[in-house]
């Protein structure tokens, strides 16, 4: 004979806040970082993914804007976002930060849209960075059009390096001691007041207190910036691991 229960309704998952990742489908890094990196008592983390290129250009950049809509509505229905981050930093300087925002949000519930490059410029404002040391791990082309549109918000890239590299699957690979060498490469003998890893695909979050020890500037990277940015715009302040300069 079937039983059937009474029940009571609890708290939610998110009870103190909810945040939203729109990630890429070759991304292998940004979900592990941002769960490092953003608050963890009674905040909810729901994830969906865009379909992307293994190969990244302008062009694979642009296509993710027609499933950006349809990558939020996958979201649970019953949850208001705080914050959906947007999880590609070259897409956004392709497709636009007014764009995604506006994308995003006919397919979900949420008070607040950001992403790495808006995450970027606001980390920058606050801490009152103005020449950045640039590094990516792509082709020339890719990071071109990030370049202006940081040069167009009052960030002047005084040095730009990169690993030359196309291929998602080998971004995600890059070892930390690669990264932690070509920063203070790049760095070295600039005029430069920060480093910028570009990339949320780029593991970047084990070398990023060694970068600034050996070299004395900020070091941001795409995943510290746009995690920081989400818990800003939610009104969280706590971090479950220190995210470097933001958090000094």
């Amino acid at each position: 004979m079937e039983q059937v229960f009474s029940f009571e309704l609890g708290k939610t998952v998110g009870a103190n806040a909810n945040f939203g990742l729109i990630t890429l489908q070759s991304d292998e890094t940004i979900e592990h970082d941002l769960r490092r990196l953003l608050p963890s008592s009674e905040i909810g983390i729901y994830t969906s993914r865009v379909p992307s290129g293994s190969e990244v250009s302008t062009e694979t950049l642009a296509q993710m804007a027609t499933t950006l809509s349809a990558a939020a509505e996958l979201f649970p229905p019953a949850v208001c976002f705080d914050v959906v981050g947007y999880g590609c930093t070259s897409g956004t300087s392709v497709i636009g930060p007014e764009n995604i925002a506006r994308l995003i949000a006919k397919g979900c519930r949420v008070n607040h849209v950001t992403e790495p490059v808006s995450a970027l410029i606001a980390a920058c404002r606050v801490l009152g960075l103005r020449k950045i040391a640039f590094l990516s791990p792509y082709i020339a082309e890719v990071s071109l059009t990030l370049r202006t549109v940081l040069a167009q918000n009052g960030l002047e890239i005084v040095v730009f390096g990169s690993f030359n590299e196309g291929n998602e699957a080998k971004v995600a690979r890059i070892a930390g001691h690669s990264i932690e060498a070509a920063s203070l490469s790049l760095v070295k003998g600039s005029q430069a007041d920060a480093i910028f890893l570009s990339c949320t695909n780029l593991q970047t979050l084990n070398v990023i207190d060694d970068i600034e020890a050996q070299c004395g500037l900020p070091v941001l990277s795409s995943n510290q910036v746009l995690a920081w940015h989400m818990s800003v715009l939610a009104e969280q302040t706590y971090f479950s691991e220190r995210i470097g300069t933001l958090m000094a």
